[in-house]
């Protein structure tokens, strides 16, 4: 009986199992997919990268002004200080231009193109949650696409012309409680409310990397990546060569005002081309204003003619002068023709 066992417990291993087995299976575990699908945990959560999302408002910011910079050669023969009256209207014209050819047709601003970056509309991404990778979700909708432009375009180009046309009126200097100087308070006090409102949006984005601004936060329109695949479209070489630039600049302006102008141009004057030319030049001149010296003087040892207040100058500015002509070491200076030396 103990041979048999082994070959009856083989049998029923390997005994198929029922046609329906994996019916019944799938029906089991169809309520737990469901749950899992349906439930609010499914979304995978998702940063982005701040830096990107401040780099791309800072590279739109750089392209309205280049723009800006190429309309107003335009008119740069037109009268002197009228494009300045209509400033407000051509900053608002160009910031319609950059809405109107991307945001409106679905397409990410310049600056936020470079960083791999678009616009998704939260509301639906929240209603829907069939987020799986943190990048799916539809783009901004009609309503929010003009509420942005009216926002951004029409809220900048009023809050521009409030501001120059108060001060140009002078609505805060009036002493008696007029309405203007009402409405000059009201205006400051909304600009310290939107202020302190931004500077609170600034802290949460940088908590949690959503709504760089305002308009953003309202409008519910995140900044997700573009494609999960793409890295950083921005060369720094620009950014290298301009800082070698300035800290290069700086570093002239604070060595130019300890050099010496005539030590300097002596000490190129060996390799100067124009030796014949200076050999040859009339010594009765003055070789410092280039002018016949008034009260001549000479210089000690090399009795070359200067005038009196030209090498009295030099020598007092610089105990070490040397000569223009010959580039030898001033000791003393004389009156031309005998006379006490100095």
């Amino acid at each position: 009986m103990d041979g048999e066992s082994p070959s009856s417990s083989g049998a029923t291993a390997s005994t198929p199992p029922p046609q329906d087995a994996w019916i019944h299976t799938y029906n089991s575990f169809l309520p737990l997919w469901h749950s899992l699908s349906l439930s609010p945990q499914s979304t995978i959560p998702i940063t982005m990268s701040r830096v990107n999302q401040v780099d791309a408002a800072r590279l739109d910011v750089e392209m309205s002004a280049m723009l800006k910079e190429q309309l107003v050669k335009v008119f740069s023969l037109m009268k002197p200080g009228m494009l300045f009256q209509y400033e407000a209207e051509l900053d608002a014209f160009l910031e319609f231009l950059i809405w109107r050819f991307s945001i409106w047709v679905d397409k990410p601003t310049p600056g936020i193109a470079l960083m791999n970056l678009r616009y998704r509309n939260e509301r639906a991404t929240e209603s829907r949650q069939k987020v799986r990778t943190g990048l799916e979700g539809p783009g901004l909708t009609v309503a929010q696409k003009l509420w942005y432009c009216i926002a951004t375009v029409g809220g900048q180009y009023i809050w521009a012309r409030l501001q120059s046309f108060s001060a140009f009126r002078r609505w805060g200097d009036t002493e008696q409680r007029s309405l203007a100087q009402r409405i000059w308070i009201l205006l400051q006090r909304i600009e310290g409310i939107y202020r302190a409102a931004s500077f609170g949006n600034l802290l949460i984005f940088l908590c949690t990397g959503r709504y760089r601004n305002l308009i953003e936060r309202a409008l519910r329109a995140r900044l997700v990546y573009g494609s999960p695949n793409m890295n950083r479209a921005v060369s720094f070489e620009y950014m290298n060569r301009q800082l070698v630039w300035n800290e290069f600049s700086e570093m002239l302006l604070l060595l130019l005002p300890l050099l010496n102008s005539s030590s300097v141009r002596n000490l190129f004057r060996p390799f100067s081309k124009d030796k014949s030319s200076s050999s040859a030049e009339d010594d009765t001149l003055c070789p410092i204003c280039r002018a016949t010296p008034t009260i001549p003087f000479v210089a000690i040892p090399c009795q070359h003619r200067y005038c009196y207040y030209c090498l009295r100058t030099r020598c007092a500015a610089s105990p070490s002068y040397r000569c223009s002509r010959c580039s030898e070491p001033v000791s003393a200076m004389q009156r031309h023709g005998g006379g006490p030396s100095e």
